[in-house]
């Protein structure tokens, strides 16, 4: 007979990599044990390890890319699911999305006014631009 692996219910802690991958932070380990590795992961406002231990209750403070999440963990998951299970697994504090949409929507008007190309220059329009000398426009 087979044995079956058994879920508990209250699992002590659980690997910080492994958390962020399961609440879909990052979309492999690897990415989520890198960004770990590189400061970009506090835990309780100091860096941690991939493998430490992570329990309810913990604070986190995740920077992906421009964003940064301020967290608290509500559940421990050692599985990757669907979002709306992922995101059951932890709670943003109400400032950290507020500035996340406030610097989202500054990146937003600087760009204002930029409209990139439908469509790549022709030869003729290649020729223009070498002429006037903006090689970076190719």
């Amino acid at each position: 007979m087979g044995e079956q692996r058994e879920q508990t219910a209250i699992v002590a802690g659980i690997r910080l990599d492994v958390w962020l991958w399961a609440a879909r932070f990052f979309k492999t380990r690897s990415l989520a044990k890198q960004a770990v590795e590189t400061g970009k992961v506090d835990v309780g406002g100091q860096r941690a390890k991939a493998s430490r231990l992570l329990r309810v209750g913990d604070a986190l403070q995740v920077s992906r890319g421009e964003e940064v999440f301020q967290l608290s963990v509500l559940g421990l998951s050692d599985t990757r699911g669907p979002a709306p299970v992922a995101q059951a697994l932890y709670a943003e504090s109400e400032a950290s999305r507020v500035a996340r949409e406030a610097a989202r929507a500054q990146r937003l008007a600087m760009r204002d006014g930029f409209r990139p190309p439908e469509q790549r220059p022709d030869k003729r329009a290649r020729r223009l631009i070498m002429a006037l000398g903006d090689i970076d426009a190719l």
